[in-house]
């Protein structure tokens, strides 16, 4: 059963699937989630500390999302694959964390404002660790490549690092830019959003191939 946080995270969530974040009201927010509005304030402050809570949130899916994948029993250049298959299909369904891995909030979505200076700190140790920030696009991208590196290489070596970034930084050309549905050309949602598998794989154990075996280390 979700602790009172995390259904109140997730009612904020659904509410975002019909309404824009200017819309939702705190005490729809606490009534989807059937605690008080009073427990609402005391987890997050304010409607801006709910913004940046979801916003964390939605990080730390992400970043769990890659070390399930990368614990699997599987070659690397299949685990490096994966992680960028789960990050445009995470991306796809999940539209905060598109929003975070690109930087493009829109004002639909709770853009993260930082906490007031001097503001007084939460008693509620996952609320000041939203308050301390969310990771931005270039932050998040680098913390997946760490992981993946290391996972990989053991010790994230140069080449494996750099191997993993280009991997990441190509899924996230396909979130920036996913293909047009073939009904109406406009972007489709959000099966589409998983790259061609074949194709990417072939890609990426070129690039991993390339790095990771070549002297010259220079892509083809």
């Amino acid at each position: 059963m979700p602790t009172a946080r995390e259904a109140l995270l997730n009612a904020a969530l659904a509410a975002l699937g019909g309404l824009p974040w200017s819309a939702v009201r705190m005490v729809d927010v606490a009534s989807a989630a059937g605690v008080s509005r009073q427990t609402l304030y005391n987890e997050f402050g304010s409607k801006e500390g709910l913004a940046r809570a979801l916003v964390r949130r939605e990080a730390d899916v992400y970043l769990q999302g890659v070390d399930q994948v990368l614990a699997r029993p599987v070659p690397p250049v299949r685990n490096l694959a994966a992680v960028a298959e789960w990050t445009v299909a995470a991306a796809g369904a999940r539209p905060v964390l598109r929003a975070l891995l690109t930087g493009s909030w829109g004002e639909r979505l709770p853009t993260p404002r930082p906490a007031r200076a001097g503001a007084r700190a939460s008693a509620v140790p996952a609320q000041r660790r939203a308050d301390a920030g969310v990771p931005s696009p270039a932050d998040l991208l680098g913390l997946a490549r760490d992981r993946a590196a290391t996972a990989l290489a053991g010790s994230g070596r140069e080449d494996v690092l750099r191997s993993c970034e280009i991997a990441l930084r190509l899924a996230l050309s396909y979130v920036v830019a996913p293909g047009p549905s073939a009904a109406d050309g406009q972007w489709a949602e959000p099966e589409s959003w998983r790259p061609t598998t074949p194709t990417i794989t072939s890609v990426i154990e070129t690039i991993f191939r390339v790095d990771t075996t070549s002297p010259r280390k220079t892509m083809p």
